[in-house]
This record gives structure tokens, sequence and C-alpha cells, in this order.
């Protein structure tokens, strides 16, 4: 092997970061003799903490520098929390492999003595900045408070305390990843809360041309869990005007067969769209977009023209 080093690049946010030294930790076990390096890049996500990101470009803000660095040549791969990646990639660029799927849940931590999310008084206070998460909750209990809450996983577990919340909803998949299992009060399921775009997995990017490189991380690609968020991918590219909206999706495969639900829905979870399909996991791709089609009849459009007239919060301040 000529190559000796691969450098990945990556965000600089905690969780990003555990992301980041997982491939690399994996390509050195894989490739003994590689050297891997970080190149911590900040993105304009990073840097506009108080302006709701759909106002200022959506979820590309989170990877449009690690995207330039590469085509500049000064790192080789890119590492992702897959429900960050846009559905449409730079001019020589695209995505190599998607990892194995940690768990897509997204959970809930509650305020000391209660149980469950479905034990909380009338009007409770959930923290969460996510539209799809706001949506779901407020189409089962249209009583709960939601409340903006942004930041890292542990900047928003602790304002549980601090804005004298409730409830926090967070992802799984976050929270095990930083070793917080422990305090997960309790797992949404998702017929209850539906995960984002891609939840749970990391995209691994590259130069298409970079065969080497290619060759180097290829073992990452996971083709059951490349499925299902293939399916996702195409349901939002089908469905996405540019705003973030209350878009949910979720493929899981069995043997060669796909189950795949989508789901639109308006802000305040009372226009609400959910559907289940089957089909070839092998046709992951067309059953996206087909699903995405039959809400699209069925009036999703009209549910998605009315929240672009509103400014909309992105769920993706971080991949929590």
């Amino acid at each position: 092997m000529s190559k000796k080093t691969l450098r990945i690049g990556t965000r600089a946010s905690q969780l990003a970061l555990w992301q980041a030294n997982w491939v690399k930790s994996e390509l050195e076990k894989r490739h003994p003799g590689l050297e891997v390096t970080l190149t911590k890049i900040k993105t304009q996500g990073d840097k506009i903490l108080d302006v709701p990101l759909a106002m200022v470009g959506g979820k590309g803000l989170f990877v449009k520098e690690i995207e330039e660095a590469m085509l500049r040549g000064e790192i080789d791969i890119a590492v992702h929390s897959m429900k960050d990646v846009p559905t449409i990639f730079p001019e020589g660029l695209a995505l190599r492999c998607i990892t194995e799927r940690e768990d897509p849940r997204d959970i809930v931590i509650l305020k000391p003595g209660v149980k469950s999310w479905r034990d909380l008084p009338q009007g409770a206070r959930i923290g969460t900045s996510s539209l799809r998460r706001k949506a779901q909750l407020l189409h089962l209990r249209p009583d709960l408070q939601m409340i903006d809450i942004r930041g890292n996983v542990e900047t928003r577990i602790r304002k549980l305390t601090e804005d004298d919340l409730d409830a926090v909803i967070l992802a799984a998949a976050g929270m095990h990843r930083l070793g917080f299992t422990e305090q997960i009060s309790e797992y949404l399921e998702t017929e209850i809360s539906l995960p984002a775009i891609g939840q749970g997995a990391l995209g691994l990017e590259s130069r298409i041309e970079d065969a080497e490189i290619n060759a180097l991380i290829d073992f990452f690609n996971h083709p059951a869990t490349a499925s299902a968020v293939i399916a996702e991918r195409a349901f939002l590219r089908r469905l996405e005007g540019g705003c973030q909206v209350p878009i949910a999706a979720f493929g899981a495969v069995k043997g060669d067969r796909l189950s795949f639900t989508g789901l639109v829905s308006s802000v305040d979870g009372k226009q609400f769209l959910k559907q289940t399909v089957e089909g070839q996991a092998e046709e992951a791709g067309h059953l996206g977009t087909s699903l995405a089609d039959d809400l699209l009849i069925k009036g999703a459009g009209k549910i998605l023209n009315e929240v672009y007239q509103h400014e909309t919060f992105d769920e993706r301040r971080e991949e929590v």
C-alpha cells in the first residue's frame, strides 16, 4: 500500500470528534501501518448559534467548509452524522459509505419522579428545537409546551434543570456514543417518534476519483443500513424545498425486504400524514420516492407550503 497517511475532516463538536475518532480507530485496526489524522474544521453551522439555521441556509452549513477542504486536497475523507448530510453533493465528491446504525430512536430525559412522558402533567414543558419531534409529540399530546433548546448533549441535559423543564428529547445514538446511556429515562419507539432521516448512522464522504482512499474505507459500508438510509434520503429529496420542515422517515431491513415509514406534518401536529410501505431492499431509492409521491397526492404539498410561509427552526443544530 503506497498511501501511508489518511486525513479525516471533522467538525470539532464533542460528538463529531467521537465519530471521527471511532472511524480513525477502525481504520488503524483494519490497515496496520496506516497513519490516520484528524483535521478539525469550524463550519458555519458551528459559528451561528443565535439564529435559526433555516433562515441562513439550513443543514448544508454543517458540511460546506469540510467539503471545500476536500476539494482543495487538504483532507481525504469527511465523517458526517448522516442526518447532517445534504441530498446533493458538490461535483467530484460523493457519499461513499454508510456505517451500521446505532440505535435510531429518540429518547426522553424526565424530571425526577416521572416514570414516562405519558405521565407528564397537562401543559408540561418539553425541551427540543426539532420541528420533527415537536410535531409528533403535539400530535399525541396537544397540551404540551415546546421550549426551544440548543447546544451539545451535555448543554441540553443541563437545560432540564436550568430552564425548569419537565422533559428533554434527544437522539439515543448521541447519548450512547458519549456515555450518557444511564441518564436516559425512556426510549421513544419509532411508532411514537419517527426518527430524522439517517438518524444513528454515519456517512463517509470522499472524492469520487480517489480509488486508493475509497478502497481503504469501503469496509465501513453496511448494506442493510445503507438501503434503509437511501430510502429515507430519497423520500426527503422528493419532498424537500430548501426549508426545514417536520419530515421524518425510517427504514428497517429484514433479509432482502425493506419496511419503510414516512411522515409529513404541520408544526403543531394537527395535519399529520404517515404511511408505511414494504418492498425489496434493492429498490430502496424507488421505495422512498414513491412513498413521498403517495403523501404528496394525499396533501403533503399543502402542509409543506404552509410551513414554508413561517420561520422554521433547523433541528440539525447538533447531531443529537
